[in-house]
């Protein structure tokens, strides 16, 4: 008798398992309120630091958001991260990026990086898939009372925030982006 019990008892535990599993999968391949959340913050922090950067986010079509971007390398290195994507100030979807390197590096870091659009075009680049950065793309680097005198590339403006880590590096790679919309 007891073997049965127990048997129901197992059955039990591993149905509600399962369907616990299930209900977390929704939740983790839908939206993100955390990621949302997260970007906000670093994009207030990236403002705070850099003050000129109000005019860049007031004056965007749009923008994507990346909290936190993990980077590492010897000799061939990676990065990803995921953010969010704004256009008018509100979202319009959810991105990932990554990033391949070759070269003299070692280490390891995090990172915020905001991109800013300066027009439809660019967005319209950046939301299509068309979107990269090559090893010729550059980053303006903001620390806590940056002075930011940088005008838009082709149409955009990168800024990072150093978050904590340390890579030394002389190395070329690119950025690549995706895209997916609010449903």
């Amino acid at each position: 008798m007891n073997t049965i019990h127990l048997k129901k008892t197992h059955f039990l535990l591993l149905f509600v398992c399962f369907a616990f599993s299930l209900s977390s999968y929704a939740q983790i391949a839908g939206w993100k309120p955390e990621l949302e959340k997260d970007s906000k913050e670093a994009l207030s922090q990236i403002i705070k630091d850099a003050p000129k950067l109000q005019t860049f986010k007031d004056q965007a079509y749009g923008y994507a958001v990346y909290p936190k971007i993990t980077k590492a390398g010897l000799v061939i290195g990676g990065a990803g991260g995921e953010g969010i994507v704004y256009k008018n100030h509100v979202i319009t979807g959810s991105s990932k990026m990554g990033q391949g390197s070759f070269g003299l590096q070692a280490g390891g870091q995090q990172y915020s990086e905001v991109i800013f659009f300066e027009n439809k075009d660019a967005y319209d680049r950046f939301t299509g898939g068309k979107f990269k950065f090559s090893g010729q793309a550059s980053a303006t680097a903001i620390t806590a009372g940056a002075s930011v005198d940088v005008a838009y590339q082709g149409g955009v403006a990168v800024f990072t925030r150093v978050k904590g880590g340390l890579m030394l590096e002389a190395s070329i790679g690119g950025q690549k982006f995706s895209f997916t919309p609010v449903e």
